[in-house]
């Protein structure tokens, strides 16, 4: 049986075997991408240009756009490259690549997640405080935690995963590199070298969750008090979109590595996996400028910068 050494690529899963449909896979998750691309973008730029948004809500918001754009570009580029040029293949180091930065993405978007609902717990239930709590230093130190824990996650799961040898081929049921598929291909012996990489995340994500929770429910006992109609509009307002991306994130992501073994097969196991790792950073720059008054006026006017600019070039080329 092949080991460790032997393997020096694997092969994903293929989206269509006929070269229409491979095109068109490649056309729809570009234009994916390039909706996260522009999307995210957005976000980074509205937030980095306009002064009205350095605050540690946006300061948070600006760190997830990073990481969506991370988590995605790890992804799709891959995939697409497969369904253009009509490829399986990823090698070795590719693929340990591709885990390692998936992983770390993943995770560190979660703790940010879980930064910015204590954010809004901070704003909502201890306003007065809040310049003091969360002062450019503690939101430094919050954030390099988050990134922290997301290289800690995938150095753990990384090294495990790939230190186990193979006794299954390189075949992965699964469009990029993902770990449960490639623990698949192990020996089932040595199921005992990840657990305490699987421990760690389980703990990770237990915690951040638990505390999300208490959070809102601290904050929505904080909103129901409140006496102004006006003001419990605008506590909605910024709370619903991080609860909504919370939401997504964390229902797609139990779903793909809780769901039981009985009703998993390779298309639903697909389904899953694309909506997990390609809906969140397509929607969360939607979901946040919906409700987000301030996030639209920042992007609105620095669109509008850039189309007078753009025709101010125009002006200058021909006049």
């Amino acid at each position: 049986m092949p080991n460790i050494s032997s393997v020096s690529e694997f092969l994903l899963l293929a989206f269509a075997d006929t070269r229409e449909l491979q095109l068109l896979h490649f056309a729809l998750f570009l234009g994916i991408y390039l909706a996260a691309l522009l999307g995210n973008g957005l976000i980074l730029s509205a937030v980095a240009c306009d002064h009205r948004l350095h605050t540690p809500m946006y300061f948070f918001l600006l760190n997830l756009a990073l990481l969506d754009l991370g988590c995605i570009s790890t992804t799709l580029p891959k995939a697409m490259a497969n369904a253009l040029w009509d490829t399986r293949s990823i090698s070795y180091q590719g693929c340990a690549t591709q885990v390692f930065f998936f992983l770390f993405f993943i995770a560190a978007e979660y703790s940010i997640l879980t930064v910015m609902a204590y954010d809004r717990y901070i704003a909502i239930c201890k306003p007065l405080h809040y310049g003091s709590l969360l002062g450019s230093r503690a939101c430094a130190q919050m954030a390099a935690a988050a990134w922290g824990s997301g290289f800690l996650n995938a150095v753990l799961h990384t090294t495990s995963t790939f230190s186990l040898p193979l006794c299954q081929g390189n075949v992965l049921d699964q469009f990029f590199c993902e770990v449960p598929h490639i623990l698949k291909l192990s020996c089932s012996d040595s199921y005992l070298r990840e657990d305490g990489a699987v421990l760690f995340s389980i703990f990770l994500a237990f915690g951040c969750f638990v505390f999300i929770v208490v959070s809102y429910v601290q904050i929505f006992r904080a909103v129901l008090r409140m006496p102004s109609e006006q003001g419990r509009h605008k506590a909605y307002s910024t709370c619903l979109p991080h609860l909504a991306v919370v939401s997504m994130f964390v229902s797609t992501g139990i779903f793909s590595y809780l769901k039981p073994p009985s009703i998993s097969s390779p298309s639903l196991d697909l389904v899953v996996a694309l909506l997990y790792s390609l809906l969140p950073p397509a929607l969360n720059p939607l979901i946040y400028s919906m409700r987000n008054q301030e996030v639209k006026d920042a992007v609105r006017k620095l669109l509008q910068y850039m189309f007078l600019d753009h025709q101010c070039c125009v002006q200058k080329m021909y006049f």
